[in-house]
C-alpha cells in the first residue's frame, strides 16, 4: 500500500466534527457548521421526484424537481417547506442540471448509529450533534442570485429559509 493510499484512508477517519468556511465549529455539539455572514447558503441535492427515492429516513432534506418544491422527511411522509406553488429550476445553466448523479456517492460525518448504513449523499451519524445552516441575515434581500433547494438560517428573522427557485418561504417555530 502506498504511502498516499494510507493517509488518504487516514483522514477519513479523522474528524467527527466539520467547520465549511472557518477554522472550526463553535461547541462539541456541533457536527457540520458553516462559516457567518457570507451571504450564501446550503443547496439540497435535486431528486426527479420524492417518489423515486428509496431508503429514506426521516429528518432528510431534498429539492423535488417534480412540483419545485423543498421538502423534508418527516413522520413517514413528505413536509413541503415551499408553501408556494410557482417553483423553478430555470435554465440549463442551473448547478445540477447538467450533471450525472453518482449513486454510491455519499459523505458520512460521525460515528454510524446504526447497523445499515443511512442513505444519503450527505449523512450527520452522531446522535448527540447537530448541523448548523449557514446563517444569513434576511436572505431574500442579500443572497442576489439563490439556487432553487437553497437553505439558510435567516438570522435577522430568526428562522429557517428555503428557496424553490422562485420564491424564498420562511418557517418559524
Amino acid at each position: 500500500m502506498t504511502t498516499a493510499a494510507v493517509l488518504f484512508m487516514g483522514t477519513l477517519l479523522i474528524s467527527g466534527q466539520v467547520a465549511i468556511g472557518k477554522g472550526s465549529v463553535s461547541n462539541s455539539s456541533v457536527s457540520l457548521e458553516f462559516a457567518e455572514n457570507e451571504n450564501r447558503g446550503m443547496i439540497l441535492p435535486w431528486v426527479t421526484s420524492v417518489g423515486a427515492v428509496t431508503g429514506v429516513v426521516d429528518g432528510s432534506f431534498v429539492y423535488d424537481l417534480s412540483d419545485h418544491k423543498v421538502k423534508v422527511k418527516y413522520s413517514g411522509g413528505w413536509k413541503d417547506l415551499s408553501v408556494d406553488l410557482t417553483g423553478a429550476t430555470g435554465t440549463a445553466v442551473d448547478i445540477q442540471t447538467a450533471a450525472t448523479e453518482n449513486t454510491d456517492a455519499k459523505v458520512s460525518i460521525g460515528t454510524p448509529t446504526t447497523a445499515a448504513p443511512a442513505a444519503g449523499i450527505l449523512v450527520l451519524e452522531d446522535q448527540t450533534k447537530a448541523m448548523v445552516l449557514p446563517k444569513v441575515a434576511s436572505p431574500h434581500l442579500n443572497i442576489i442570485n439563490p439556487a432553487p433547494g437553497m437553505m439558510v438560517y435567516d438570522t435577522t428573522a430568526k428562522q429557517l429559509a428555503v428557496f424553490n427557485g422562485t420564491v424564498w418561504s420562511f418557517w418559524k417555530q
